[in-house]
């Protein structure tokens, strides 16, 4: 006997074979909202960082002239605040909607969560036919 409380403060008893599919359709209900949000973080957090390697290469590659002398007396912090920036910037890039390979990576991993979800929800089927 499992007591199963539904949303809204609701509560029954579910019993028999319902009673592990009732505690897994909560579970999952519960865990989607985390799921989506774990996704979407994770897919944007991508983002940021390749776009942040992607300009701190640029700025590399770009940042000096070609036949140009190197001064032995740059500061040596320059490089790691530079990358910071770079970073930075990559960032608020992804914040503002970035370039688009965040919403790919999201769409994929939905795709992938969904198929997950669907196979544990036939999986309990299955084993009761």
């Amino acid at each position: 006997m499992t007591e199963v409380s539904a949303f809204g403060g609701i509560s029954g008893v579910v019993t028999g074979p319902l009673a592990s599919q009732a505690s897994l359709v909560i579970r999952q209900a519960g865990s989607a909202a985390t799921e989506n949000s774990k996704i979407e973080k994770s897919a944007k957090d991508f983002e940021s960082i390749l776009l942040g390697s992607w300009l701190q290469q640029a700025e590399q590659s770009f940042g000096s002239v070609p036949g140009e002398v190197d001064d032995d007396d740059t500061d040596p912090g320059k490089d790691q605040f530079q990358g910071l920036a770079m970073q930075s910037l990559g960032t608020s890039m992804t914040a503002s909607g970035g370039i688009g390979i965040a919403k790919m990576i999201s769409k994929q991993l939905h795709k992938a969560e969904d198929a997950r979800v669907a196979t544990e929800a036939e999986t309990p089927h299955a084993g009761a036919d």
